[in-house]
């Protein structure tokens, strides 16, 4: 591979001949929509981890008020909250699917082919033309892509 050729980004992260400006701009908005549609999802992960492990946590202060001498208040927590349903009819888990098969899947579904019909499939293209545009030629950690590093040439 020529030194030239080395410095620039590979072929995955280029535009297609013929792609728009408003093309790219598009796809990368839409691109980071469903990158904050992943952060929501792992909130909701989050979400599930954390009540799971509160409804655990519920089962040993149900055990340490008996072993306390408190029964009535253990019953009341055991009964009314220990593996209640968070919102009617749904734990945390049947949430996170619904999400999923409701809203998540759809829209990866959606971008990916968008990207593969608009755009030859190449992601990332607005990020790699700043980087091209915002990066040192020729200095150490302003390489094109990772497999070149000046020692390398």
């Amino acid at each position: 591979m020529s030194e030239e050729h080395a410095d620039r980004p590979d072929t995955a992260h280029t535009r297609p001949d013929g792609v728009s400006d408003a093309t790219v701009r598009a796809l990368s908005v839409l691109s980071e929509a469903l990158e904050t549609t992943e952060r929501a999802r792992g909130a909701l992960y989050t979400f599930h981890q954390l009540t799971g492990g509160a409804d655990f946590q519920l089962g040993d202060a149900v055990r340490l008020l008996r072993e306390a001498g408190h029964d009535r208040a253990a019953e009341l927590v055991d009964r009314e909250i220990v593996g209640r349903n968070v919102i009617p009819g749904h734990w945390t888990f049947q949430i996170v699917e619904a999400y999923d098969r409701t809203y998540y899947r759809p829209f990866a579904e959606i971008e990916r082919s968008l990207v593969d019909e608009l755009a030859a499939g190449r992601t990332h293209v607005y990020e790699a033309e700043l980087k091209e545009a915002r990066r040192t030629r020729g200095r150490p950690d302003h390489t094109a892509r990772p497999d070149t590093t000046p020692g390398d040439r």
